[in-house]
């Protein structure tokens, strides 16, 4: 069973998996506004550091001209992600090594090493979980750590200042769309991200999107995603499945936000929100009036 200390970090990985100077540039912020009111878009990232915090002045105004948090699903909710749990391991005896490839499982293994991750703390994981882990376990090697996540932060400080935190997909939802992968779909991303860590293309997608979260450049965040895709065999309907099909129905509950009389600062992963397939597109293409505030990259922000 996945220690229940993990499974917040893990389940935000499993989702970043698909999924991210020193003039004044653009935040990765963007102001929609309707006829009647105006909600926030920003895109977040799922580990950070230390000095990335407070954002930058333009985003910490946003969120304080806002009444309502707005996330994916609620991290922090300890009995939410606890009951997710179960999804992400099998059940004893049965454990990893008997749904993936053995030459695949030893590679798995000597992985491992590299991030001093005990292999009974894996044993039991479901192959995407597995490698979910590692790719978190590759941001921290890199200086990015999970417990500093960009969606951490603002749900304490809503929190903090008693602010509504609604969900627009929820723990649950996001649960049954990673039990959704089927025992082909799992093993193609085992194999193609264990591929990835050990050419060393995971460490350059991070690198790559943080950058371009930090310069608020989602045109340059969307090609570093179809770089990965280019050179890991299944990514590219992994992207699909687990970013662009979401839209649909996040669209419909930030249009009722925008019908609302409230304020609302939604913060959602930084690749929904680039391309042509994105939410800030797709809602201009509804016609809605789009902007994207300048300010200060993290770490230069409202301190």
């Amino acid at each position: 069973m996945v220690p229940k200390h993990m499974i917040r970090f893990l389940f935000a990985a499993a989702l970043a998996l698909a999924s991210f100077a020193a003039a004044a540039q653009n935040n990765y912020l963007w102001e929609i506004s309707s006829l009647s009111n105006r909600i926030y878009l920003y895109g977040t990232v799922h580990a950070g550091k230390k000095d990335w915090f407070p954002l930058p002045t333009a985003v910490e105004q946003a969120f304080d001209d806002s009444q309502i948090l707005v996330v994916e699903a609620d991290i922090l909710d300890a009995e939410k992600m606890g009951a997710s749990g179960k999804l992400m391991s099998y059940a004893p005896p049965d454990e990893l090594k008997n749904h993936v490839p053995e030459a695949d499982w030893e590679r798995f293994r000597k992985i491992l090493p590299r991030y001093r991750i005990p292999e009974q703390t894996v044993a039991q994981m479901k192959p995407f979980m597995a490698v979910s882990l590692l790719v978190f376990s590759e941001w921290a090697r890199l200086g990015f750590m999970p417990e500093l996540s960009v969606d951490a932060y603002l749900l304490r400080k809503a929190r903090a200042e008693f602010k509504p935190v609604v969900e627009i997909e929820g723990v649950a939802v996001q649960a049954r769309l990673i039990e959704s992968l089927t025992e082909d779909e799992n093993r193609a991303l085992f194999a193609g991200t264990l591929s990835a860590l050990e050419s060393g293309l995971t460490g350059d997608q991070i690198n790559g999107m943080v950058g371009a979260w930090q310069r608020g450049d989602a045109a340059r965040l969307l090609t570093v995603a179809q770089k990965y895709n280019e050179g890991v065999e299944g990514a590219a309907a992994f992207e699909e499945k687990f970013v662009w099909a979401r839209h649909a129905p996040m669209i419909a509950k930030i249009e009722g936000y925008l019908d609302s009389q409230e304020r609302h600062f939604v913060a959602v992963g930084a690749l929904h929100l680039a391309g042509p397939r994105g939410l800030v597109e797709l809602l201009r293409k509804r016609g809605y009036i789009v902007r994207q505030p300048m300010a200060a990259p993290p770490g230069t922000g409202s301190k």
